[in-house]
């Protein structure tokens, strides 16, 4: 199987050598206008919330449209006449520049896509859609891009384009041109995998087994960008507890405090059933009301401190670790706060408390004797110092 421009009907191959010759001959101009679509795309970002690592531009090769332009379609049951799949190639392919955006994370591509969609004034969007090779239905992997087809208008550079191509385009200013919205990791993964795939010279040097790898590293790639996103989604819900006037001001209830403890502490949730009631009354016995009271109980240096003390024989639930933390923070208070005249807990508390005293105090620097400093030799014993007796 050759190319499609080797493979092309006869019959056809003067009209898109013809194509293909006026192309070539504009293609340095159309380099203007990718570059002025990439800098007007990019400017789209500035002063938002949306930061892509970064946006590039492409044209597409003379030899790329000729294949491209080269493409015919099925031919008909009743043996008509060959045809080609874009009989006038430089008006109807559409992705002859191509403009690429660059996110970090998944989220951003819709956050991106929908920012240039809603620049009406400077583009006409034609189109919108998700480009995966390999999908959740089809149980496979690959790398996963967002399209939009856009339109400019009236712009100075394409009239210049146009100008060079002639015949019947007409000079309007008016070019489609496309734009791919993806991940770091997307777009390294198919830059590799296009590198290797579709710029071999001799396709027989292929091997299943590189399929296998190509397939393998984009499962993986996905797998890290999961990694990343709720990485991300985590970092924000944290950070959001320490806004003392936003989400940290969010009051506590049973179900805030299981939020809070599993965003913080997931490793830690070995509850029988879901009931946080109790741990919602330890917290309130302290007065702590709020999400960024219990977030600032909840450091990693006192659950570490808590654990050295009482070196747990089996690995607390959240609500004895809650117990102890509090524990920990209050001492005696939060035995007379939350005995509730059991006397076994209270016990069972002073005990604990004991052990945390005796953690602390073997942590604590140890003050050196204080030893008067030595004279010079020759200096007469000071004052209060043993002197030789006579």
């Amino acid at each position: 199987m050759g190319t499609p421009w080797e493979t092309l009907d006869d019959s056809l191959r003067e009209e898109v050598a013809a194509s293909v010759e006026r192309y070539a001959k504009a293609r340095p101009m159309l380099e203007h206008v990718a570059e002025a679509m990439r800098s007007r795309i990019s400017s789209l970002f500035e002063e938002t919330e949306t930061s892509p690592l970064f946006v590039v531009s492409r044209v597409k090769g003379v030899e790329s449209f000729r294949d491209k332009a080269s493409r015919m379609l099925a031919a008909e049951e009743d043996g008509g006449a060959p045809a080609l799949e874009f009989p006038s190639p430089l008006r109807e392919i559409h992705d002859l520049v191509g403009v690429r955006v660059i996110v970090k994370l998944p989220y951003e591509i819709r956050d991106a896509a929908n920012l240039i969609k809603r620049r009406r004034s400077d583009f006409d969007c034609r189109s919108d859609r998700e480009k995966d090779i390999g999908s959740v239905e089809s149980g496979t992997y690959g790398y996963s891009s967002r399209h939009l087809i856009l339109k400019t208008r009236g712009e100075e550079v394409v009239r210049d384009f146009q100008a060079v191509l002639g015949g019947d385009i007409k000079i309007t200013g008016n070019f489609v041109f496309e734009v791919q919205i993806r991940t770091i990791l997307s777009h390294a993964w198919s830059e590799i995998e296009h590198d290797i795939r579709f710029k071999n010279a001799e396709p027989r040097a292929w091997s299943p087994h590189i399929d296998r790898q190509f397939t393998a590293t984009a499962a993986m790639l996905e797998a890290a960008e999961d990694q990343f996103s709720e990485l991300h989604e985590r970092f924000e819900t944290v950070t959001g507890f320490w806004d003392a006037e936003g989400e940290g001001a969010v009051p506590l209830s049973a179900a805030r405090i299981q939020f809070i403890w599993r965003t913080l502490l997931p490793h830690v949730d070995r509850k029988s059933d879901d009931d946080w009631g109790w741990a919602a009354e330890l917290v309130a016995a302290h007065g702590l009301s709020s999400t960024r009271q219990f977030a600032e109980l909840l450091q990693p240096g006192v659950i570490t401190s808590v654990r050295a003390a009482l070196d747990h024989r089996y690995s607390p639930g959240p609500d004895r670790l809650l117990d102890d933390v509090l524990l920990w923070h209050f001492g005696a208070e939060h035995i007379k706060a939350t005995s509730g005249g059991d006397a076994h807990r209270a016990d069972s508390l002073r005990r604990r408390l004991a052990q945390m005293d005796a953690y602390r105090h073997k942590l604590a620097p140890k003050s050196a004797p204080k030893t008067a400093p030595a004279g010079e030799p020759g200096d007469a014993p000071r004052k209060g110092q043993d002197e030789t007796p006579e």
